[in-house]
């Protein structure tokens, strides 16, 4: 990002422009001084060992700013998942999780019908039948009272909210995360459209339920690429595209989720896991296999990577056989150009 652009998104923004913004209040409370300007988001994400870049925090800073929710697309274990939950974490307010599957469908994901419940409440209905309709004369008036109490049967009180529905009750706000939205079915990314663009699920028997119109779900769905997303899903959301880290960011994630570890060893690991994404494996190893080896190679007490202590250790970043076996021949060279640093 330009200079020049970085400066003029670290100021505030003006009151008359804030009066633009669907959200409408300025910006007072502390929950969104965390979101008024792009380095406050990159510091208050660092801040909880999220290490964000001008790409991540800018994309947070709009889909507050103006109400749309971001699509996260790119590599399993690259830090989509997380970075929903760390904004929860950095605004103090819940995140509701989506997680998607294929065959996914609104009783799962909006709501269903406590039929526990509307049973018992029939059953008390046919015992006091006689009391309900005491007084009515004929047909029409005994319908009639039957239908006050037809109404009840098919309302909030016998609803069960699920995460779609719950994040636009949130009277406080929340972080919505619709995880792997890519491996749900395209019927599934209809149902999102209404609460993606306006905020609001259109329930038959009840009626339209919009979110606090001050405090809207920030949303965040993401996406492994197992599949091309619509267009009209994409047409609703910011998008943001996460690829795996060069060397200098992936060194600063490792600091920030293990500290412990020594400085040299972590240049190793980095230059080690580096040069494994540029082979042709069936699944080249993550940030989280990246943290999860530092850990081990800590536990071990190894202070520099050796060719024994790689192949022993493989199966921590390597998660199929044929990889551990096809990386097992290269070890030594892979090694001795970590230990060389090139």
């Amino acid at each position: 990002m330009p200079d020049a652009l970085l400066a003029r998104a670290a100021q505030p923004l003006p009151a008359a422009l804030l009066n633009l913004f669907k959200r409408g209040s300025p910006l007072t409370l502390d929950r969104d001084e965390h979101l008024a300007t792009i380095e406050a988001i990159h510091s208050g994400l660092a801040g909880l060992n999220y290490i964000s870049n001008e790409q991540i925090a800018t994309a947070v800073f709009l889909a507050y700013h103006l109400d749309k929710p971001v699509l996260i697309e790119g590599p399993p274990g690259v830090g989509k998942t997380e970075l929903a939950k760390s904004v929860a974490d950095m605004l103090g307010i819940s995140c509701i999780r989506l997680q998607c599957y294929e065959g996914l469908d609104e009783s799962k994901a909006i709501y269903e019908w406590k039929y526990g419940k509307q049973l018992l409440y029939t059953q008390v209905l046919k015992e006091t039948l006689g009391e309900i309709l005491d007084g009515a004369k004929g047909l029409t008036e005994s319908v009639a009272k039957l239908h006050e109490f037809g109404d009840v049967f098919f309302s909030e009180e016998f609803l069960e909210p699920r995460p779609l529905m719950k994040a636009l009750k949130e009277e406080a706000g929340c972080v919505l995360l619709i995880d792997e939205v890519d491996k749900s079915d395209h019927e599934f990314e209809s149902l999102l459209l209404e609460m993606l663009s306006d905020y609001q699920l259109s329930i038959p028997e009840i009626g339209t339920i919009k979110a606090n119109p001050d405090r809207k779900p920030l949303v965040f769905l993401t996406s492994n690429n197992t599949r091309e997303i619509s267009d009209a899903l994409k047409r609703r959301c910011l998008h943001l595209y996460i690829p795996f880290p060069d060397a200098d960011l992936e060194s600063q994630i490792v600091q920030a989720r293990v500290p412990e570890v020594p400085e040299e060893l972590k240049r190793q690991l980095v230059t080690f896991i580096q040069a494994l994404r540029e082979m042709d494996l069936k699944k080249v190893p993550a940030i989280s296999e990246t943290i999860d080896w530092a850990k081990a190679l800590i536990l071990l007490h190894t202070e520099s990577l050796d060719a024994e202590l790689v192949k022993q250790t493989l199966n921590v970043i390597l998660k199929f056989q044929e990889d551990i076996e096809s990386v097992t021949g290269e070890v030594q060279m892979l090694t001795n150009k970590a230990l060389k640093g090139s």
